[in-house]
């Protein structure tokens, strides 16, 4: 199978890659980049679990191929804290125990990433809206939920 060149920015990194055409986005990140927070659930587009920012948009990256990226900016997991310093985000849902197992995480702090983008003063409604694409089956929603209202404040406040 024929090849193709891509070229993307992930995490503020430009990656230039020969990718066969029917590579998804997820397998990209994780395989070729060893961008390992991006998790590969269902892989059919239900879970949320790969979910990252494309032109700071949520999307399922299992269903996007690698191909239709190129020139596009990806945000994985990795690239949300600054340094060693967690995101408010990240730091709320460790404060609210909003984490267990660690697999829908990812996706949920991205969806959530980009709903605080857009609307910083978010209801709870919006929250549960935004983070709806995200299945999480250890701590209910509602720590999720409460521990982004919190990020939100806290980064009104800052």
């Amino acid at each position: 199978m024929k090849k193709l060149a891509i070229t993307l920015v992930v995490n503020d990194t430009e990656h230039e890659l020969l990718v066969a055409p029917n590579r998804t986005l997820a397998q990209v990140l994780r395989e070729d980049l060893g961008l390992t927070g991006t998790k590969q659930g269902c892989q059919v587009g239900d879970c949320g679990s790969c979910t990252v920012l494309l032109d700071d948009e949520p999307v399922n990256s299992c269903l996007v191929l690698a191909a239709q990226v190129t020139g596009r900016r990806v945000r994985t997991i990795e690239g949300v804290a600054d340094g060693n310093r967690l995101h408010p985000i990240q730091e709320a849902m460790v404060e609210h125990g909003a984490i267990q197992c660690g697999f829908c995480s990812p996706g949920m702090i991205l969806s959530a990433k980009s709903l605080l983008e857009k609307n910083p003063d978010p209801s709870n409604g919006d929250i549960r809206q935004a983070l709806s694409g995200n299945l999480c089956r250890c701590t209910g929603y509602q720590k999720i939920v409460e521990a982004v209202a919190d990020a939100a404040q806290k980064m009104g406040r800052a």
